[in-house]
């Protein structure tokens, strides 16, 4: 059966119930449809419950979020952030607003997050140059947590302030620990695409009131305390609308149940995609931890199969199912093409060898055997 046989199957599409209409509804009736209102305070409350923050920011993104956490953790021109390399560009684009330069550092091949190792060479050598990073910025890819007891180590042994890019990690557990509430700041994304969703928008989350009060001062236009606009500091319109946080607040009960499921998905990938030369169904969890496992990922190892990535996507898109590459790291991205990088050929190779297959909440069963089966017809022949 060919792509205009069926409907498609989306990579990561929004999975939205009945209990967000309830929010959008009293919201409206109420008038409360600005970037103020009790579904953003009700939010922010959700999250610090289900993740044992101590403080959260409703903002309009992840990227925002990330960009206030760096200018509350002191980040300006000429300071040196250390960032993941093998990431969305949003972990690395508020470096440069700020006016700092990212400093990347590969990935290791288990989790496929940073490698302590690398980062360790990276701190040292920046420091032999007369450049102590100011920040680091942590990413748990696809969901995954990274090796966070040896990562954290490293940053406290140098005094690096640590924030935690875990856009993708809501429902993820390291040690039992919500990711995000390791560092300084932490972050998540709720767009479309991501496990809970409030069309766009993020948080900023930290254990520090003076962090979360000035990214809220921040957020909404540095607005001093006057009864006139008075204004001292470039401020920014980062305050996420009480509409879309009423989606958040309409999902937020159902995240274990959205967690549990992703967590099927990978499982039933893994089950019916094992045996087949060269195909590889990752990461691996670190010990102890839970993935909310927000996408399922394969490798195509080239030594086994003459089949690509790029040839399988295609090959997918004949079926009418959506799959993507996994993230180009950004030290091979021409936008930062100057900037240093310690390792490579770990994130590199991922990329090269991978593929994100379906995994929304969403699908059913009869979806999950149409991606396996365009699989196997292409590499089981």
């Amino acid at each position: 059966m060919r792509s205009q046989d069926h409907d498609r199957i989306y990579l990561s599409p929004p999975h939205l119930g009945r209990h967000e209409l309830n929010y959008l509804h009293k919201a409206i009736e109420d008038n409360w449809v600005a970037p103020v209102g009790p579904n953003i305070t009700g939010f922010e409350q959700d999250i610090c419950q289900y993740t044992g923050a101590g403080h959260c920011v409703a903002l309009t993104s992840g990227t925002a979020a990330i960009h206030l956490g760096l200018l509350a953790l002191g980040v300006g021109p000429g300071d040196e952030v250390l960032c993941s390399s093998f990431t969305f560009v949003a972990s690395a684009n508020p470096i440069t607003y700020v006016g700092a330069s990212p400093v990347f550092v590969d990935s290791e091949a288990e989790t496929w997050n940073m490698d302590p190792a690398r980062l360790r060479e990276a701190i040292e050598d920046r420091q032999r140059q007369g450049h102590t990073p100011k920040a680091l910025i942590l990413v748990h890819l696809y969901g995954m947590p990274a090796k966070m007891r040896e990562l954290m180590t490293i940053a406290e042994e140098f005094g690096i302030s640590v924030l935690e890019d875990s856009a993708e990690g809501l429902g993820s557990l390291y040690h039992g620990q919500a990711l995000g509430t390791f560092g300084a700041v932490g972050v998540f994304s709720f767009n479309g695409n991501k496990i809970l969703t409030t069309s766009g928008g993020g948080v900023l989350i930290t254990p520090r009131q003076d962090i979360a009060t000035q990214a809220l001062f921040l957020a909404t236009q540095a607005r001093e305390s006057a009864p006139h606009y008075q204004h001292e500091t470039t401020g920014y319109n980062y305050r996420l609308s009480n509409l879309l946080a009423g989606i958040g607040r309409g999902q937020m009960g159902l995240i274990e149940d959205r967690v549990k499921k992703r967590r099927e998905i990978f499982a039933w990938y893994q089950k019916h995609l094992q045996g087949i030369p060269g195909l590889t169904v990752g990461p691996t969890e670190p010990a102890k931890s839970r993935s909310n496992r927000w996408l399922t990922t394969v490798l195509l190892d080239p030594e086994q199969t003459s089949v690509t990535p790029e040839q399988l996507r295609q090959h997918l898109e004949t079926h009418n199912v959506e799959s993507r590459p996994l993230w180009k790291p950004l030290h091979l991205q021409p936008l930062f093409a100057n900037a240093p990088m310690y390792g490579g050929e770990v994130s590199a190779r991922l990329f090269q060898q991978g593929l994100c297959l379906p995994s929304g909440s969403a699908m059913t069963d009869t979806d999950l055997r149409r991606v396996v089966d365009g699989i196997k017809e292409l590499l089981v022949s």
